[in-house]
Formats: structure tokens, sequence, C-alpha cells
């Protein structure tokens, strides 16, 4: 839970919930934050067991890793934030 107490993880969370998995680089876009930023709070969140990680190439995809972490993205989502909202909105436009 500690790893979920700061905002922006727990919008990375968020994000990384409602899809299979994601690149760091729609990470980044979306949140309009820097990749080392993005890269930093996800290793917190790999390291708390919450997040797990695949490379291609050069780019590293992040989704969530096992049903602990589904079921608390499925509380988290009930109660998302306007920031969880815009991160949403601007995810979903970049598939666009």
């Amino acid at each position: 839970m500690k790893a979920l107490g700061d905002e922006t993880r727990l919008r990375l969370f968020s994000l990384l919930g409602q899809h299979d998995e994601l690149c760091v680089c729609h990470l980044v876009d979306a949140m309009q934050l820097p990749q080392s930023t993005i890269s930093r709070h996800l290793s917190v969140l790999r390291h708390a067991g919450l997040v797990s990680t695949r490379r291609d190439g050069k780019w590293m995809y992040y989704r969530l890793h096992g049903d602990i972490a589904k079921q608390l993205f499925e509380l988290i989502y009930q109660y998302k934030n306007v920031h969880m909202q815009q991160d949403t909105q601007a995810l979903e436009t970049l598939f666009d």
C-alpha cells in the first residue's frame, strides 16, 4: 500500500490497470512527465510486486502483476480523481 501512497504511482497504476500492458513511452505522453520520473515510479511499483515488465527491443512494457494488484485496481478505479481521468483521456487519444 505504501507504493500506492504517491499520486504519480497511483496514476500510473490506474493507467496500467485499464490496459493489458503499456509502453513507458505511452505513459510519458499521457501523463506529460519526464521519462526518468515515470521509470523511477514504475520501479517502485515493480519492487512492491504490483507490476511486471517485458522488454521488446529498447522498449519496456509494464502490466499489473497478480491477483492482488488487479483487485487493488478495481477498488482504486471506483474512486479515481481528476488527474486519473485526464490521464485516461490522454492515453485514449494517443491510441485513436
